[in-house]
């Protein structure tokens, strides 16, 4: 059975694949920062009436299934995330040797896909992210 949502004159099923990646690529998703920003992002989207379904953090990008409500636009959601989230890690985590800096975490941008039928194809594509970048690593040590 499919989740909806709802407003007050409004039954809704919005979800969407949102991929963004840290300024320069740096590898720094890792470790105790890996461990506690999952439960950073689940409260900031909460702040947005949204919901994280799905995600995964790899050592430079992030991907999430997320279900937006209509009465708000992606861009909105996504840039709050990446702009609290950004400074809650230069608050947490500014100490430390590396610039965590909340103006230089995130890149600009992101990708984001709608969801359809293919739902559940994009949620094992998030759950296995990390051995399909294994496989392709492997793969071009050939070439």
């Amino acid at each position: 059975m499919v989740k909806t949502g709802s407003l007050n004159h409004t039954k809704w099923e919005c979800k969407y694949h949102i991929v963004y990646i840290l300024k320069g690529r740096r590898k720094v998703l890792c470790g105790q920062l890996k461990k506690r920003l999952p439960e950073v992002f689940h409260e900031l989207a909460g702040h947005k009436e949204s919901r994280i379904e799905e995600g995964h953090m790899m050592g430079d990008h992030v991907h999430m299934l997320i279900s937006i409500p209509p009465k708000y636009a992606v861009s909105q959601v996504v840039g709050y995330i990446k702009g609290k989230n950004a400074m809650h890690l230069a608050r947490v985590y500014g100490e430390r040797k590396r610039n965590f800096a909340g103006q230089s975490f995130w890149a600009r941008g992101y990708f984001v896909s709608t969801l359809g039928r293919d739902e559940e194809v994009i949620r094992n594509y998030i759950r296995h992210q990390e051995q399909e970048d294994e496989r392709l690593d492997q793969l071009a040590l050939w070439k």
